[in-house]
């Protein structure tokens, strides 16, 4: 049958890969792993392969930071030589960095077959790079594999041919299931010194960060929320010389955190009265903990976590307002599972997976 390559470079990538490579190890799938290094801090990358048993790469191209050119022609060049070397059976590349883009598209250019877990979504919004990546690569994937039924539905709008669409669940769900026990709020509160009520903040989208002008505006609505209940924001590489220089830590109501492992930061967010973000991923994680979600952004590529789960789109004007309330109410409604948010990704995946490739020719 031949080697499945997982591609992975950032720290969503690891937490949605664990229970697809589990599954296909399961199967008795020969894989390897392929860590592009996009994410080269320990907290943002090696920590997430101890804690979440996922096995030592095969390779780290090393690829590091840079502009959106510099990084993804690093990735070209790294990849296809990975790939040459390999000539897998089938890569599989998660949700909308950069490496996953640069992967497909090597893939592609060498007739390899690509699988792409957490196709489909869109926010609509083509200043964001993410959804320029994402819908590349859709239309590049020989699978298309999507967490929601609206992903499904904007694959068929785009012309994917429907036997290349699965809906299969969110495997980032399954990780966060099969860790639930882990997640002790009380140690983590201990051993970062954190206050018994706050809300966990996490900024780094290039639309809040990257401008120091929208930075400072940003900051000022952080510490806003602050005079309301402690912040606790573990802040990201990207944007942290943009907030800091803007006063972030000048408030005595801001905790700034390093970035936290997957076990901490999960369990910070389940402690949490809210969470205030610009994350994808922190939307659903919040959405099966019940914790309100407030999201700094004009749209979502998971309008699923606003209708089912405790998400609400917010500005920067509405940001300490909305956080007024949910303080006073908590989440609104009862949240309601997505379909096939159910912990069983991964297996659907594998089982996708090993039926594609066993009615490949050999």
């Amino acid at each position: 049958m031949g080697s499945i390559v997982h591609v992975l470079g950032a720290r969503p990538n690891f937490v949605k890969a664990a229970p697809v490579i589990g599954a296909l190890r399961a199967a008795h799938a020969e894989q390897a792993v392929v860590h592009t290094g996009q994410h080269y801090d320990e907290r943002m990358s090696e920590i997430f392969f101890h804690e979440l048993g996922l096995p030592e790469p095969d390779v780290n191209l090393g690829v590091g930071s840079g502009s959106h050119a510099a990084q993804t022609a690093a990735l070209l060049t790294g990849l296809e030589g990975e790939f040459t070397s390999r000539s897998p059976a089938l890569v599989i590349v998660y949700g909308d960095v950069n490496s996953t883009i640069a992967a497909a598209l090597v893939a592609a250019k060498l007739h390899i077959p690509v699988a792409h877990v957490e196709a489909g979504l869109r926010s609509f919004d083509m200043t964001m790079p993410e959804e320029v990546n994402r819908r590349l690569t859709d239309q590049l994937s020989d699978l298309c594999l999507a967490t929601s039924p609206e992903a499904v539905g904007h694959l068929a709008r785009e012309g994917v041919p429907v036997e290349r669409v699965h809906l299969v669940g969110n495997p980032m769900i399954d990780t966060l299931l099969a860790n639930l026990g882990k997640f002790d709020t009380a140690r983590v509160r201990a051993e970062h010194g954190l206050p018994e009520r706050y809300v966990l903040a996490t900024m780094h989208r290039p639309a809040n960060v990257d401008a120091p002008e929208t930075a400072a505006a940003l900051v000022r609505h952080l510490h806003g929320v602050a005079d309301l209940a402690d912040v606790v924001i573990p802040v990201h590489p990207r944007g942290r010389a943009n907030l800091m220089a803007a006063g972030l830590a000048d408030h005595p109501g801001v905790h700034v955190l390093e970035p936290l492992g997957y076990i901490d930061f999960v369990a910070a967010v389940r402690g949490a009265a809210a969470v205030v973000t610009d994350s994808g991923g922190l939307q659903e994680e919040t959405t099966i903990l019940g914790v309100p979600c407030l999201t700094v952004r004009p749209n979502t590529e998971r309008p699923i976590t606003i209708t089912h789960g405790t998400n609400r789109l917010v500005g920067f004007a509405e940001l300490v307002p909305a956080a007024r309330k949910v303080l006073e109410t908590g989440p609104a409604g009862t949240p309601r599972k997505p379909p096939l948010w159910d912990g069983q990704a991964g297996p659907r995946i594998a089982d996708v997976i090993m039926e594609y490739l066993g009615d490949r020719p050999a």
